[in-house]
């Protein structure tokens, strides 16, 4: 009998200290908080290698700190090719992805991303991929929003047309505008003509070509001597006037738009003012921060 009864104590001590240890992962979280959220935006640009031209990018990253007081805002660089070459110079400029993963180390757990790009090119879409595969992954950032480029939707291309004409300079007759745009192969790419049409609604003096695609400056070359223009105005349609912009549109080398249009018998007039010295433009991408932030709340 005592053997029985000792053995029944024993069961009931095992049970309990069973139970009591199953219960210790319960018990230790009661009455504790989830970590505080921690909020953060990152703003990622193309980038550019002309020092001069930073000063767009770290306009647009002061105005996002004034939209949000208190929110911290970090930078980067979407081009691989110009965070290498900067890199040979000694300047560092992170990936969105080791942007994301740092503020991850940091312990943010909701980060807007802006993209500061004119259209929703593979640039965008790869800034995107990005997001989703680092949202939610263990010890990462809980949700990430994403802010749309400059011409993303119809509203978009309405606001930014009115935009850039604001800050256009104010032009005599025999003057026209011939806005840079990047070009991609990409379908976005469609961003450029739904825009030229919205310029030439309220201006037809206004011309947007691209560098890398459709349409080119040369097929825009005789739209100019149609118009009747004598003088063209050139400036970029970029967040920065870079290497594109000083090189490519204004250098002094004979493929150059400034020189082809000196050859074809214009004058040309480079204004290197990227959109996002333009304050009327770059209140745009700071629209879309907003949004971006809003759908954090979501």
């Amino acid at each position: 009998m005592r053997s029985s009864a000792f053995s029944a104590l024993l069961r009931a001590m095992l049970l309990a200290a069973l139970a009591l240890t199953l219960a210790q992962p319960c018990l230790a979280g009661e009455g504790k908080q989830s970590p505080a959220p921690k909020r953060g935006i990152l703003l990622v640009a193309f980038g550019t290698s002309v020092p001069e031209a930073v000063t767009a990018i770290d306009s647009l990253k002061q105005q996002a700190e004034a939209a949000f007081p208190g929110v911290p805002v970090r930078m980067a660089y979407s081009s691989k090719i110009i965070r290498d070459k900067i890199a040979g110079e000694g300047i560092a400029k992170r990936a969105p992805a080791q942007a994301l993963a740092d503020m991850a180390a940091e312990g943010f757990t909701e980060v807007a991303v802006q993209s500061l790009h004119a259209i929703p090119g593979k640039e965008f879409h790869d800034i995107v991929s990005t997001a989703r595969a680092m949202e939610g992954m263990p010890k990462g950032i809980g949700k990430i929003t994403m802010g749309l480029p400059l011409l993303s939707t119809p509203h978009d291309i309405k606001a930014a047309a009115a935009a850039i004409l604001a800050s256009l300079p104010k032009r005599g007759k025999g003057e026209a505008v011939v806005l840079m745009g990047h070009g991609t192969e990409h379908p976005a790419n469609a961003a450029y003509a739904a825009l030229q049409l919205a310029l030439w609604k309220q201006d037809k003096s206004v011309f947007i070509a691209t560098v890398e695609d459709t349409p080119g400056l040369d097929e825009i070359i005789p739209d100019l001597m149609r118009l009747g223009a004598r003088t063209v105005h050139l400036t970029p349609l970029m967040s920065v006037a870079g290497d594109h912009a000083r090189n490519d549109m204004a250098g002094p080398e004979a493929d150059s738009w400034a020189s082809k249009l000196k050859a074809a018998g214009f004058i040309p007039k480079a204004d290197l003012t990227g959109l996002g010295s333009r304050p009327a433009v770059s209140r745009l991408w700071i629209d879309h921060l907003k949004d971006a932030v809003k759908a954090l709340d979501q």
